[in-house]
């Protein structure tokens, strides 16, 4: 049934107690040089394409809002975008970027990236964020402490997407690279907190895995997990400046030795650390040098390549592995039985496995139906 818009359905009798206050027509803005803005229209997918391949930012992010949205209809438009953009991206150098909180990773991401506009590149700042898994709270809502890079041309700095699970948020993020690149973005950084899970997402989505690390805690090699360690291709020492210099560069010489220990990585490369400092922007330069060099290195040996195609396979499956889990978890049928079957388990009427087969059994069985 169609209303016009001066008619609320909601005042009809059948809502009691509820009615809505006809709207005033125009109320005049609080500024009254404020332009009137255009609400936000919805561009099909190929609108956000050609926005996207014409370097349009607002078409960008727009396009970035609907692959995190979890509404299956922004999710159709996303997919859609996302494929029309793949012949487009892929052309970039991608950086991942972890350390412990308080490693001053916000301040390297800024200084690595004024040099790296400044240099003419193009540069979007991804975040994973795992904490908004849990808190939906975002531990990197410090985006704003990059004063400097967020306001500069040809940089866009992107918040971690705060939904679902992790392989949800990597997903999402993994995606938004190709918008980005196909947007004209020649660098992209993704940058993770230095904690759990997320390192192997973020590792599997970039071509060049740089550690954050400070000097000075004391117990340098036991602050990171051995785990991330093995997967960075080059580490940098922040923070060496004033009274600080001597620590970092006894460090540097831990952590090359602690490098060598690890079995060589499958490209061949040796991963190097550097010092530097984001605050006085002392070797700032020397980490993007380390980068290319690497770059170069892969490219001449066709792992870059190599890694490209493993890292595409491995999302093919990761994203297969989640809509499977999703399809099973949203299952209504199923979503009844698992609170019921929890809790004979907790009460040893079933074991855990049978429990899981009922389940299972259950799922595929009214697939079948």
């Amino acid at each position: 049934m169609h209303h016009s818009h001066n008619n609320h359905p909601e005042n009809d009798p059948a809502y009691k107690g509820l009615s809505v206050n006809q709207g005033v027509e125009n109320a005049p803005t609080v500024n009254p040089y404020r332009q009137p803005s255009h609400k936000r229209k919805n561009y099909s997918a190929s609108e956000f394409v050609a926005g996207i391949i014409a370097g349009d930012i607002s078409m960008l992010s727009q396009a970035v809002t609907l692959v995190e949205s979890s509404r299956t209809d922004h999710q159709i438009i996303a997919q859609e975008v996302i494929e029309k953009c793949l012949p487009y991206a892929g052309k970039s150098i991608r950086l991942g970027i972890t350390g412990v909180p308080g490693a001053g990773k916000s301040t390297f991401i800024e200084s690595l990236g004024m040099h790296l506009v400044r240099g003419g590149r193009k540069l979007a700042v991804l975040a994973i964020d795992p904490s908004s898994e849990r808190s939906k709270g975002s531990i990197l809502g410090d985006k704003t402490r990059m004063e400097e890079l967020s306001v500069a041309k040809n940089a866009f700095i992107r918040p971690s997407p705060s939904a679902g699970s992790l392989g949800g948020v990597a997903r999402k993020t993994r995606e938004s690279i190709v918008l980005c690149e196909a947007a004209g973005f020649d660098t992209i950084f993704v940058e993770t907190v230095g904690v759990g899970q997320s390192e192997t997402s973020v590792h599997s989505m970039v071509d060049f895995f740089l550690l954050i690390q400070l000097a000075g805690a004391g117990d340098e090699l036991q602050g990171i997990k051995r785990g991330i360690m093995e997967m960075a291709d080059g580490i940098a020492i922040n923070k060496c400046d004033g009274s600080n210099v001597d620590k970092a560069k006894v460090a540097k010489a831990q952590y090359q030795n602690a490098l060598h220990l690890f079995p060589p990585h499958e490209s061949g490369w040796s991963p190097e650390a550097l010092t530097c400092s984001s605050i006085e922007n002392i070797g700032i330069s020397d980490v993007w040098d380390m980068v290319e060099r690497y770059v170069g290195f892969v490219k001449e040996s066709n792992f870059f390549d190599v890694k490209r195609n493993a890292q595409s396979k491995y999302w093919m499956y990761e994203t297969i592995n989640e809509q499977l889990k999703a399809n099973f978890y949203h299952n209504p049928e199923i979503e009844n039985l698992l609170a019921e079957s929890e809790t004979k388990v907790l009460s040893n009427e079933l074991s855990s496995f049978i429990a899981a087969k009922n389940l299972l059994d259950k799922y595929f069985g009214g697939m079948k139906g």
